[in-house]
């Protein structure tokens, strides 16, 4: 066999998280096994008028404790929070740039709105104005979906593959797929992948109000997010960003990397139904996961944990636990949860951050919990153990996760736990 077809094996050797629930990858992991929600009155602006009033902010953060307040102004949230996430991540790797190949370590990088607040921060300006156009000089490099990737790959001197992927919400899976296919084909070392996202502001919330995609349980935001239940009525806004190490597994061991898990699989397909609606029998989500696990070489039967993408809207978790019921069968052995109803919707974040929850599930024995869920589909109730309620101990050798996004996008990533 040539070298050129040579697949190399994949790990992960580093994570970090910006999220809701936890400003770092250790407390968001203890705020999800916690059953922690993280949804409240939003603060970012204010929301009186708006039919949603609620979101899933950071709490406690402060940009200006992980950059200098002249560099952060040139970015725009979405960049500052990949810089935090991307810096937690290379420090857990142990990496030492220094001693390794920047030409062979690349960035892919993913953001479904990329720089949201500073669109609309600057075309508030314009319109207020007397129409001289008077925009900040930085304003198309804040904006643009692809400068987060890159301002990554200039800090750290990176020079190999650099790219943004943009699938909705499937964006960032679909980063981590993209990155576990250029590794394994050779192209690359070693990839800094995830997602981030800003778009708790009035633009994003009115937008997604209109479309009546987001909850508006205003008395009490905490249980709004209720993924599978007869109640659900839309999704809770997120924010945050997430970020992984992958490296193929010879370089991980040559440099004496800890590895935290292996990429094993990867599936990316569509819908090809309806502009923000999922199939009605989750076909994308079916073809999804089968590719999946067939790239995996492996049966539905040898999976222990699926984090489902579960926003907690009507159509799409009823579509979702389908296509479930068609790959797995009614099966209250394997553990399902939605930790949406902790995060909410972190966009084009939510694959990160919902691979960190698989990674860990992997390596501490550990399912996060779906909460708020009371009264479950009485089609699914008795079908599935979606873990409701709080965490449970059980051993997970392989993790699966779901994120599908507006247009049909379907991305599905498979984890296993390491074996050398």
């Amino acid at each position: 066999m040539e070298k050129s077809q040579v697949l190399q094996r994949v790990v992960i050797t580093g994570m970090g998280a910006l999220t809701p629930i936890g400003n770092n990858a250790k407390d968001f992991w203890q705020g999800l096994i916690s059953g922690t929600s993280g949804a409240a009155p939003i603060t970012k602006f204010n929301a009186a008028k708006f039919k949603t009033k609620f979101a899933c902010e950071l709490k406690n953060f402060d940009i200006h404790h992980f950059i200098e307040k002249s560099e952060a102004r040139r970015y725009d949230p979405y960049t500052q929070y990949a810089l935090v996430a991307v810096e937690e991540a290379v420090k857990h790797a142990g990496i030492n740039f220094d001693n390794l190949n920047r030409n062979r370590i690349g960035v892919i990088w993913g953001s479904g709105n990329g720089g949201i607040q500073t669109f609309q921060e600057q075309v508030a300006e314009f319109a207020k104005g007397d129409g001289t156009p008077r925009f900040n000089p930085f304003f198309i490099p804040k904006m643009i979906v692809d400068i987060a990737s890159g301002i990554i790959s200039i800090k750290y001197g990176l020079r190999g593959v650099n790219f943004t992927t943009v699938s909705a919400c499937a964006t960032s899976n679909t980063a981590i797929i993209d990155s576990f296919n250029h590794i394994r084909w050779g192209k690359a070392d070693m990839i800094i992948t995830g997602g981030s996202e800003a778009a708790v502001n009035e633009t994003a919330v009115g937008g997604f109000n209109a479309s009546r995609a987001l909850s508006t349980r205003n008395d009490d935001p905490a249980t709004a997010s209720r993924p599978f239940d007869i109640s659900r009525d839309g999704f809770v806004m997120g924010e945050g960003a997430g970020a992984l190490v992958l490296e193929s597994y010879d370089h991980a061991i040559k440099r004496n990397a800890t590895i935290l898990a292996e990429v094993v699989g990867g599936g990316m397909t569509a819908d090809a139904y309806h502009l923000t609606g999922t199939h009605p029998d989750g076909e994308g989500a079916y073809l999804g996961m089968l590719e999946a696990m067939n790239e995996a070489g492996i049966q539905a039967s040898d999976i222990d944990y699926l984090n489902v993408h579960a926003t907690s809207t009507p159509m799409g978790d009823t579509s979702e636990l389908k296509a479930v019921a068609r790959v797995f069968e009614p099966n209250t052995t394997l553990n399902i949860s939605a930790t949406k109803s902790m995060t909410g919707h972190l966009l084009g974040a939510a694959g990160a951050i919902e691979a960190i929850a698989c990674i860990n599930a992997i390596r501490e024995g550990i399912i996060p919990p779906t909460i708020n869920t009371k009264e479950v589909e009485p089609a699914f109730a008795d079908k599935f153990n979606l873990t409701l309620g709080k965490a449970v101990h059980k051993t997970v050798n392989y993790a699966m996760s779901n994120t599908f996004g507006f247009g049909g996008h379907i991305a599905t990533s498979l984890f296993k736990k390491f074996e050398g």
